[in-house]
């Protein structure tokens, strides 16, 4: 079986002997009768929870819409010509309008990538900028005693609007509703805080339940306020096939629902060899963004088997305290205690790598120096195919695998296959 998985902005091919491959892991296919400009609309004139955008925003109100980054792929410019329609209709001018790209701890955007995120004519019209987590506001305390300090320009608007898509996360649950604002928006001491509660039980990806993440983030995005989301669900070729508006909480648990049909991937038993890709640009920018699929595939690996990641990295590691905790060059069992002794984002990535590389052995296929690929507890590899003819032999003859192309947006559930 020929296997072709994403690769920065390229594709990387992988031959599979169909006598080794358990399956291959895609998100479920939906049978999309609309156009993404039509489903968008749809759920903008039909919103869950709530009146309609143009009934809820009112004329001199100071309105923000937070969007997301480069780092994920999320419409924006899809999303944002049917929120503007709203809001021009409830009499707010385009003057009156901010969008805040929430950058959490990543880096600061080019003002090409911002036009990208926007697009042309709503970049043109639109104030766009940046979330800056060195000018924020206090806004109080969670009862996790989380200290919600958000962007100053998102805290003193009148109206603020969420836009994200809706992807298995792996701590929080799921991205979307509230997270525009937490960690999104927020300072680093907002979200090292709430990113502490990981090592909690119940932080899991596909957990919405009792998560101690995701209800931090809920009551934490509360002292502020989001008055309207749109989020949507997109596809393995990150096409929008569901979306959904409304209430902050009601709509995004109305899309999770979606998204769990979509993502939630049934494998019949976990593998010596997992493949794992995050899909390509812009998932697998550095490492500290392709770690999202790391963790997936450590849940469809056998304890002492081989996960190959696929990602090209091309910007390195990606954060800085992150670099920082890898450059320590402790053995990955010192760093997950480190973490406990004293959480600190970026950290919290470097832990997240360790503890899955203290179950299995990690082949990276990546466009990083093999020197660098060893600081992080990984293999390098020149190829997909290199790697996995190598896993193989090491794993022996009965050794099977799993490929998941698209990591970051596909949970392993242990169970009957899909049909």
């Amino acid at each position: 079986m020929d296997v072709e998985l994403g690769f920065g902005r390229t594709r990387m091919q992988l031959a599979v002997d169909d006598r080794r491959l358990l399956c291959t892991m895609y998100p479920a296919k939906v049978d999309v009768t609309h156009d993404e400009g039509t489903l968008i609309g749809r759920a903008m004139e039909a919103p869950i929870a709530s009146p309609r955008l143009r009934d809820l925003a009112r004329p001199g109100q100071k309105v923000v819409v937070l969007a997301s980054d480069v780092t994920r792929p999320c419409p924006t410019r899809l999303m944002l010509p049917a929120v503007m329609g709203e809001l021009n209709s409830a009499g707010v001018p385009d003057r009156d309008v901010t969008v805040v790209f929430g950058l959490g701890i990543h880096r600061g955007q080019t003002p090409e990538e911002r036009r990208m995120l926007a697009g042309d004519d709503m970049y043109r019209r639109l104030r766009c900028i940046d979330s800056d987590p060195g000018d924020v506001v206090w806004v109080g305390n969670t009862t996790r005693g989380t200290p919600v300090e958000v962007f100053r320009t998102v805290a003193e608007a009148d109206f603020r609007i969420a836009l994200a898509n809706i992807d298995p996360h792996y701590f929080a649950g799921y991205s979307g509703g509230s997270k525009s604002v937490v960690p999104g928006v927020c300072g680093r001491a907002t979200i090292e805080a709430n990113h502490a509660l990981m090592l909690e039980p119940g932080a899991a990806p596909g957990n919405l339940q009792g998560n101690p993440v995701r209800e931090d983030i809920e009551e934490a995005a509360a002292f502020v306020g989001v008055d309207f989301i749109l989020n949507v669900i997109l596809d393995e070729a990150k096409q929008v096939v569901d979306a959904v508006a409304g209430h902050v909480l009601e709509a995004h648990r109305h899309g999770c629902r979606s998204a769990d049909r979509l993502f939630k991937v049934p494998i019949p038993e976990r593998a010596a060899v997992v493949v794992a890709s995050p899909g390509g640009h812009p998932k697998d920018l550095n490492v500290y963004q392709a770690q999202k699929s790391l963790d997936n595939a450590a849940q469809a690996v056998k304890p002492g088997g081989v996960i190959i990641l696929v990602a090209s990295c091309a910007e390195g590691f990606g954060e800085p305290v992150f670099e920082a905790w890898i450059a320590a060059g402790a053995a990955p069992a010192e760093i997950v205690k480190r973490l406990r002794r004293e959480f600190q984002l970026g950290g919290h990535k470097a832990a997240a790598i360790a503890r899955v590389a203290m179950d299995c052995r990690i082949f990276l296929v990546s466009d990083l120096p093999a020197a660098m690929v060893r600081r992080v507890w990984m293999e390098p590899c020149s190829s997909a195919q290199l790697a996995l003819d190598r896993a193989l032999a090491e794993q022996g003859p009965d050794a099977r695998v799993i490929i998941m192309p698209y990591a970051g947006s596909t949970l392993p559930a242990v169970g009957a296959v899909q049909a």
